[in-house]
Protein backbone atom coordinates (compact mmCIF):
# COMPACT_ATOMS: atom_id res chain seq x y z
CA UNK A 1 0.00 0.00 0.00
CA UNK A 2 1.36 3.38 -0.92
CA UNK A 3 -0.04 5.22 2.42
CA UNK A 4 0.22 9.19 3.34
CA UNK A 5 -0.02 10.25 6.98
CA UNK A 6 -0.82 14.10 8.24
CA UNK A 7 1.24 15.16 10.71
CA UNK A 8 0.03 18.52 12.60
CA UNK A 9 2.84 18.90 15.24
CA UNK A 10 6.37 18.38 15.05
CA UNK A 11 7.01 16.34 18.25
CA UNK A 12 4.18 13.71 17.72
CA UNK A 13 5.87 10.25 16.74
CA UNK A 14 5.41 8.54 13.66
CA UNK A 15 6.99 4.74 15.69
CA UNK A 16 3.72 3.04 15.51
CA UNK A 17 2.58 3.74 11.67
CA UNK A 18 6.74 3.49 10.50
CA UNK A 19 7.12 0.34 12.54
CA UNK A 20 4.31 -1.42 11.02
CA UNK A 21 4.85 -0.17 7.72
CA UNK A 22 7.84 -1.73 7.52
CA UNK A 23 7.02 -5.20 8.52
CA UNK A 24 4.45 -4.98 5.83
CA UNK A 25 6.79 -3.42 3.55
CA UNK A 26 3.90 -0.82 2.84
CA UNK A 27 5.23 2.74 1.77
CA UNK A 28 4.60 5.42 3.99
CA UNK A 29 5.18 9.32 3.25
CA UNK A 30 4.66 11.55 6.47
CA UNK A 31 3.68 15.05 5.50
CA UNK A 32 3.13 18.58 7.32
CA UNK A 33 -0.26 19.59 5.14
CA UNK A 34 0.52 23.52 6.64
CA UNK A 35 3.48 23.39 4.67
CA UNK A 36 1.12 22.59 1.64
CA UNK A 37 -0.59 20.20 -0.04
CA UNK A 38 0.36 18.20 -3.67
CA UNK A 39 -2.80 17.48 -5.55
CA UNK A 40 -0.29 14.26 -7.13
CA UNK A 41 -0.27 12.63 -3.89
CA UNK A 42 -3.56 11.39 -4.24
CA UNK A 43 -2.98 9.49 -7.30
CA UNK A 44 -1.41 6.02 -5.75
CA UNK A 45 -2.70 6.99 -2.62
CA UNK A 46 -3.97 3.54 -1.00
CA UNK A 47 -4.81 4.70 2.58
CA UNK A 48 -4.64 7.97 4.04
CA UNK A 49 -3.84 9.06 7.64
CA UNK A 50 -5.01 11.90 9.31
CA UNK A 51 -2.92 12.26 12.88
CA UNK A 52 -3.86 14.21 15.80
CA UNK A 53 -3.25 17.67 16.46
CA UNK A 54 -3.60 20.76 19.24
CA UNK A 55 -5.47 22.74 16.98
CA UNK A 56 -9.13 22.37 16.47
CA UNK A 57 -11.42 21.47 13.15
CA UNK A 58 -13.09 24.87 13.29
CA UNK A 59 -10.11 27.23 13.52
CA UNK A 60 -9.31 28.04 9.95
CA UNK A 61 -8.99 31.57 10.45
CA UNK A 62 -5.87 30.79 12.62
CA UNK A 63 -4.93 28.36 10.72
CA UNK A 64 -6.15 28.61 6.68
CA UNK A 65 -4.10 25.52 5.48
CA UNK A 66 -6.66 23.78 7.09
CA UNK A 67 -9.25 24.45 4.22
CA UNK A 68 -6.84 22.84 1.71
CA UNK A 69 -6.47 20.27 3.91
CA UNK A 70 -9.73 19.09 4.25
CA UNK A 71 -10.86 19.44 0.62
CA UNK A 72 -8.42 17.16 -0.05
CA UNK A 73 -9.56 15.00 2.77
CA UNK A 74 -12.96 15.05 1.04
CA UNK A 75 -11.75 14.32 -2.29
CA UNK A 76 -10.09 11.15 -0.99
CA UNK A 77 -13.54 10.02 0.71
CA UNK A 78 -15.28 10.92 -2.50
CA UNK A 79 -13.03 8.51 -4.57
CA UNK A 80 -13.32 5.73 -2.27
CA UNK A 81 -9.86 5.78 -0.87
CA UNK A 82 -9.21 4.54 2.87
CA UNK A 83 -9.35 7.61 5.12
CA UNK A 84 -8.13 6.56 8.94
CA UNK A 85 -8.77 9.74 11.22
CA UNK A 86 -7.39 9.85 14.55
CA UNK A 87 -8.53 12.45 17.23
CA UNK A 88 -8.24 15.60 15.48
CA UNK A 89 -8.40 13.42 12.17
CA UNK A 90 -11.50 11.96 13.13
CA UNK A 91 -13.27 15.13 14.23
CA UNK A 92 -12.29 16.39 10.59
CA UNK A 93 -13.55 13.60 9.01
CA UNK A 94 -17.12 14.17 11.14
CA UNK A 95 -17.27 17.90 10.47
CA UNK A 96 -16.83 17.04 6.38
CA UNK A 97 -19.70 14.30 6.82
CA UNK A 98 -22.10 17.20 8.14
CA UNK A 99 -21.67 17.27 11.58
CA UNK A 100 -20.15 20.06 13.30
CA UNK A 101 -17.44 19.85 16.65
CA UNK A 102 -17.37 21.62 19.12
CA UNK A 103 -15.68 21.44 23.06
CA UNK A 104 -17.09 18.57 25.07
CA UNK A 105 -17.94 18.78 28.92
CA UNK A 106 -15.15 17.23 29.90
CA UNK A 107 -11.56 17.02 28.38
CA UNK A 108 -10.37 13.57 28.58
CA UNK A 109 -6.73 13.42 29.11
CA UNK A 110 -4.58 9.77 29.91
CA UNK A 111 -5.75 6.41 30.06
CA UNK A 112 -9.48 5.78 29.29
CA UNK A 113 -11.28 3.09 29.24
CA UNK A 114 -13.26 2.59 25.23
CA UNK A 115 -16.50 0.16 24.62
CA UNK A 116 -17.17 -0.83 22.01
CA UNK A 117 -20.66 -0.98 20.66
CA UNK A 118 -22.86 -3.92 19.32
CA UNK A 119 -22.05 -2.52 15.84
CA UNK A 120 -19.48 -4.40 14.06
CA UNK A 121 -16.64 -3.19 11.52
CA UNK A 122 -13.95 -5.32 9.81
CA UNK A 123 -11.33 -2.71 10.32
CA UNK A 124 -12.09 -3.18 14.11
CA UNK A 125 -11.81 -7.08 13.82
CA UNK A 126 -9.84 -8.70 16.99
CA UNK A 127 -10.42 -5.78 19.09
CA UNK A 128 -11.94 -6.46 22.83
CA UNK A 129 -14.97 -5.08 23.06
CA UNK A 130 -13.49 -2.95 26.29
CA UNK A 131 -9.64 -1.79 26.24
CA UNK A 132 -8.12 1.05 27.33
CA UNK A 133 -6.10 3.89 25.44
CA UNK A 134 -4.26 7.22 25.68
CA UNK A 135 -6.46 10.38 25.09
CA UNK A 136 -5.84 13.92 25.06
CA UNK A 137 -9.16 15.63 23.59
CA UNK A 138 -11.31 18.36 24.48
CA UNK A 139 -13.57 18.84 21.40
CA UNK A 140 -15.95 16.56 20.34
CA UNK A 141 -19.17 16.30 17.85
CA UNK A 142 -22.57 14.08 17.39
CA UNK A 143 -22.53 10.78 15.43
CA UNK A 144 -22.77 11.86 11.42
CA UNK A 145 -25.31 10.31 9.71
CA UNK A 146 -24.98 7.48 7.79
CA UNK A 147 -22.12 6.34 10.12
CA UNK A 148 -22.02 3.35 12.68
CA UNK A 149 -21.50 4.42 15.76
CA UNK A 150 -18.17 1.65 16.80
CA UNK A 151 -17.05 2.52 20.51
CA UNK A 152 -18.06 4.93 22.93
CA UNK A 153 -16.07 6.36 26.87
CA UNK A 154 -17.50 7.31 30.09
CA UNK A 155 -16.86 11.30 28.86
CA UNK A 156 -17.45 11.26 24.88
CA UNK A 157 -20.60 9.49 22.99
CA UNK A 158 -18.30 8.83 19.86
CA UNK A 159 -14.76 7.44 20.49
CA UNK A 160 -14.96 5.53 17.04
CA UNK A 161 -17.03 5.50 14.07
CA UNK A 162 -17.54 4.40 10.31
CA UNK A 163 -18.52 5.48 6.70
CA UNK A 164 -19.07 3.10 5.17
CA UNK A 165 -16.42 0.58 4.65
CA UNK A 166 -13.48 2.51 3.94
CA UNK A 167 -13.16 5.59 6.37
CA UNK A 168 -12.90 5.16 10.06
CA UNK A 169 -12.55 7.97 12.93
CA UNK A 170 -10.69 7.39 16.29
CA UNK A 171 -11.04 9.80 18.70
CA UNK A 172 -8.19 7.55 20.90
CA UNK A 173 -4.66 7.83 20.59
CA UNK A 174 -3.32 4.15 19.81
CA UNK A 175 -0.13 5.41 18.35
CA UNK A 176 1.27 7.51 21.41
CA UNK A 177 4.39 6.97 22.69
CA UNK A 178 5.92 7.58 26.23
CA UNK A 179 8.44 9.94 24.96
CA UNK A 180 5.60 11.90 22.84
CA UNK A 181 3.37 11.85 26.23
CA UNK A 182 6.58 13.26 27.81
CA UNK A 183 6.92 15.88 25.79
CA UNK A 184 2.82 16.94 25.84
CA UNK A 185 3.99 16.91 29.55
CA UNK A 186 6.48 19.93 28.71
CA UNK A 187 4.49 21.94 25.81
CA UNK A 188 0.95 21.48 27.04
CA UNK A 189 0.84 21.23 31.12
CA UNK A 190 -1.57 23.95 31.47
CA UNK A 191 -4.06 21.69 30.72
CA UNK A 192 -3.64 18.73 33.24
CA UNK A 193 -5.55 20.22 35.54
CA UNK A 194 -8.21 19.23 38.16
CA UNK A 195 -10.77 17.74 36.80
CA UNK A 196 -12.87 14.56 36.77
CA UNK A 197 -11.39 12.91 33.34
CA UNK A 198 -7.54 14.64 33.55
CA UNK A 199 -4.87 12.70 34.94
CA UNK A 200 -1.76 14.13 35.97
CA UNK A 201 1.47 13.30 34.49
CA UNK A 202 2.37 10.63 36.86
CA UNK A 203 -0.80 9.04 36.84
CA UNK A 204 -0.37 8.49 32.65
CA UNK A 205 3.69 7.29 33.44
CA UNK A 206 2.87 4.73 35.75
CA UNK A 207 0.55 3.35 32.84
CA UNK A 208 3.17 4.00 30.19
CA UNK A 209 3.31 -0.42 29.83
CA UNK A 210 0.05 0.08 27.89
CA UNK A 211 1.79 2.35 25.22
CA UNK A 212 2.98 -1.41 23.78
CA UNK A 213 -0.80 -3.16 24.08
CA UNK A 214 -1.94 0.20 22.21
CA UNK A 215 0.37 -0.52 19.30
CA UNK A 216 -0.42 -3.90 18.93
CA UNK A 217 -4.46 -3.06 18.72
CA UNK A 218 -3.23 -0.32 16.15
CA UNK A 219 -1.29 -2.89 14.10
CA UNK A 220 -4.76 -5.06 14.22
CA UNK A 221 -6.46 -2.45 12.71
CA UNK A 222 -3.99 -1.28 10.07
CA UNK A 223 -3.84 -4.62 9.26
CA UNK A 224 -7.68 -5.20 8.54
CA UNK A 225 -7.21 -2.15 6.30
CA UNK A 226 -4.63 -3.15 4.20
CA UNK A 227 -6.82 -6.65 3.51
CA UNK A 228 -9.32 -4.48 2.52
CA UNK A 229 -11.17 -4.16 -0.42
Amino acid sequence: MNIVAFKHFDFDDEYAFRTWAGLRGHRLEVRDPSAGINEEWMHDLDLLIICGGPMSVYEEDRYPWLIREKQFVQQAMQLGKKVLGICFGAQMIAELLGSPVHGNEYKEIGWHVIHRTEERHSWLAGLPEEFTSFQWHGDTFALPEDTQLLAYSEACKVQAFAYGEHVLGLQFHLETTPACMETMFEHWSSELIEAPYIQTAEQIRRRFELSGQSHKALHLILDQISMSR
